[in-house]
């Protein structure tokens, strides 16, 4: 027999890692989640699971898989050609185990790679015993030659147990009858295996050292400081030691609602915005201020891996940071029940919920949002949700949600404070062909002047021209369809050197200067501009991009006006819908009229009277007071492409693609473009998809264009 040590858990392209030093990875890992998690997990139970479910992979069939061995004759292919799961060849192994542990070690294997049944390949355990007779057979085959190496493996963990292959083949049977009782529910002990496996699996012998971090309750003691106190900040004056569980804050663009939102909030923090491509300053803000090691950003929600079928995968997050900075998209699996919507449970379970920004949503994306803070109620959570513009018809929802007045502790600052938040002065637009006068004057201003369109493809476009009509003033293009890394850079450009934060000794930045960019400047970046040029957007979104102007408050800022210009919708107006731009235009003042925070309510309400939700009931596993899903299943139909069509693909340049194929997950993220997947479906049959990390599709463009433009693509109409 050779060296269990030898005996592979992952592929030279996935780390090349011996099964022996995998299993005790998983095992530290599932100590420290059982530990950590707010779920009463038996922890020695759950070490035992880490040890059993991958003994599998010292299979034959899985080895020849791992070392890229292939078939030498007819009759080698033939014995081979067989659908192998690795999860189930080590629940062969159960018997090493107490009878009474079999249903929990069960819960924690069988399914941590795939539902048990209606699997997307069909690879379940249900679904293999209702389509191939000889599945156990195969996955005990040759038991008397790989077995040994299961059993090593337990007897470095004192398991000392050997026994037959018909115990074995007695196991995977019991294992199929518990699986076809399993009730309607969802499985903590899955949710633990696959949230181990997945931290495990991705630091592989860095596991140890990057758990000590976790489950930590935030230092927030930045934002309690009482330097952070002033009325300036009218926030920042408010107490916020109530002891109601949840929060809702209404108030304008610079008020302090960050900070307020934080100091609500006494456990593990999930933090909230509206876009993918708006939580990069967030993280570097948390970052910051807030000492705990594991401040993490979830980069993306899914990933789309096309083949024979459609299918789309959660990129799970890992658990137990102490703040995480995502979309509420990316906690959508609570909801929808895609793969590893357990782990997202439990790590979401007790903690504190920040919704920033929340009326940002629409149609679907309001809808699953609603049933998020319904989901997060169940798990123990305390929500808090700010915003500065919300209708009364989505707030009445909310209120009642949380639990109304007895639960919710309510914040909103009086007309007098509002008074002082007054700050632009709009103008309309009907021709669009007034926007090189409106710039020209600006410039000789000398002035600083952001201007925003609702597609990537309008500004890519309007950013060639400005190149062209104002040669000598800096530019900066910024939108979603750069990679991570470099989004970070741009986002650092716009902070340090268009935003006027200190590229010269009296911190004035560039003037004249001009900044291009679509929604993504819309919330969480703190930057200021003297004049703001903008597409028509519906009525919450333009009063969220108008706070990028004039946003400084100080004593003297007070009572000053930067001018707003906002062109009148025609024509194309995706991604919105023509009659809420109308309505929203319409409320707008006119002729350099003051916007008046403290009217912003009515108008609001005037162009969203009531509660605009999308049924979304059919995709929901939880209705009624019940669960709708069987315990180790997920849906394998991709609900967030369908219903929400959100970033849910990746792409990555041509010249990034021989060093991402070696690249470990944290480079490879940095590599990464995030794009909506009905962009690219279109070119699914044009560009090489590659089948490591997120499945990048690789584009091939010019570095020298990328740089300036971004990534350059036709864009679908609904993509924003």
């Amino acid at each position: 027999m050779q060296s269990v040590n030898t005996i592979l858990a992952k592929s030279v392209n996935y780390g090349n890692l011996n099964l022996p030093d995998h299993v005790e990875q998983v095992k530290d890992a599932i100590e420290c989640f059982a530990w950590g998690f707010d779920f009463a997990f038996n922890v020695s139970l759950a070490q035992k699971g880490a040890i059993l479910h991958d003994l599998g992979k010292a299979h034959p069939h899985f080895q020849m898989r791992m070392q890229n061995i292939n078939a030498t004759s007819l009759d080698e292919e033939r014995e081979s050609n067989y659908i192998h799961r690795h999860e189930l060849s080590s629940l062969a192994f159960l018997p090493a185990f107490s009878q009474n542990e079999w249903d929990i070690l069960i819960d924690m294997v069988v399914a941590h790679h795939k539902s048990i049944i209606n699997d997307t390949r069909e690879r379940g355990i249900l679904d293999l015993d209702n389509k191939y007779r000889n599945w156990i057979d195969n996955h005990i085959k040759d038991w008397e030659s790989w077995s040994y190496y299961g059993f090593q493996i337990l007897k470095q963990y004192g398991i000392d147990a050997e026994f037959s292959k018909e115990d074995a083949k007695m196991a995977l049977e019991y294992a199929v009858s518990y699986c076809e009782a399993k009730p309607l529910g969802w499985s903590p002990w899955r949710g633990l295996l696959m949230s181990a496996d997945h931290f495990a699996s991705a630091f592989m012998f860095k596991t140890k050292s990057n758990l000590q971090h976790l489950f930590e309750v935030p230092n927030l003691d930045y934002y309690f400081d009482s330097s952070r106190q002033s009325p300036i900040y009218p926030l920042s004056q408010i107490c916020v030691t109530d002891q109601r569980l949840h929060t809702l804050v209404v108030a304008p663009t610079g008020a302090g609602k960050t900070d307020f939102l934080l100091k609500r909030c006494k456990g593990r923090i999930f933090y909230t915005l509206p876009f993918q491509a708006s939580i990069n300053a967030m993280w570097e803000r948390l970052k910051k201020t807030v000492p705990n090691k594991d401040i993490r950003l979830q980069h993306a929600t899914s990933k789309i891996v096309v083949g024979d079928k459609l299918e789309e995968k959660l990129l799970q997050s890992f658990v137990g940071s102490s703040v995480k900075v995502l979309t509420p998209h990316q906690m959508a699996a609570i909801v929808f029940g895609t793969p590893g919507f357990e782990s997202v449970m439990l790590d979401l379970k007790g903690c504190d919920i920040i919704l920033d920004e929340i009326h940002t949503y629409s149609d679907y994306s309001q809808s699953m949002v609603l049933e998020i803070v319904k989901m997060l109620l169940k798990l123990n959570c305390s929500v808090h949700i700010g915003t500065a513009t919300m209708p009364s018809a989505l707030y009445n929802e909310l209120l009642q949600l949380l639990g109304g007045e007895a639960q919710v502790y309510q914040v909103k600052l009086p007309d007098e404070i509002l008074y002082s938040f007054n700050r632009h002065q709009i103008y309309k637009h009907y021709d669009e062909s007034e926007v090189n006068k409106i710039l020209s004057d600006a410039f000789v201003n000398n002035e600083k002047v952001l201007v925003i369109y609702n597609t990537i493809n309008k500004a890519q476009e309007e950013f060639k021209k400005f190149r062209e009509a104002f040669p000598e003033v800096p530019m900066l293009l910024i939108h979603s369809r750069f990679k991570r890394s470099d989004r970070v850079k741009l986002e650092t450009r716009l902070k340090n050197e268009f935003n006027g934060d200190g590229s010269d000794e009296f911190g004035n930045g560039l003037k004249p200067c001009l900044v291009v960019s679509t929604q993504v400047v819309e919330v969480s970046l703190d930057i200021s501009f003297d004049r703001m040029i903008t597409q028509c957007a519906p009525l919450d979104s333009l009063i969220q991009r108008f706070g990028r102007v004039n946003r400084r408050r100080s004593p003297e800022t007070i009572g000053m006006y930067r001018p707003i210009h906002v062109i009148n919708p025609s024509g194309n107006v995706l991604p919105y819908k023509m009659d809420v731009l109308k309505a929203s235009f319409e409320q707008l003042p006119d002729h350099g009229e003051v916007m008046e925070e403290r009217s912003l309510q009515g108008k609001i309400d005037k162009v969203y009277p009531v509660l605009n939700k999308k049924e979304i009931d059919i995709h929901l596993i939880f209705r009624d007071t019940r669960f709708k899903l069987t315990e180790l299943t997920n849906r394998k139909n991709a609900v967030l492409v369908d219903a929400l069509e959100i970033e849910s693909a990746s792409c990555i340049l041509s010249e990034d693609r021989d060093k991402y194929l070696l690249a470990n997950w944290e480079e490879r993220i940095q590599m990464e473009i995030p794009i909506n997947w009905k962009t690219i479906a279109r070119y699914r049959t044009e560009y090489e998809q590659l089948s490591v990390g997120s499945n990048p599709f690789v584009i091939p463009q010019a570095l020298n264009d990328y740089k300036i433009y971004g990534l350059q693509l036709v864009e679908h109409d609904k993509f924003l």
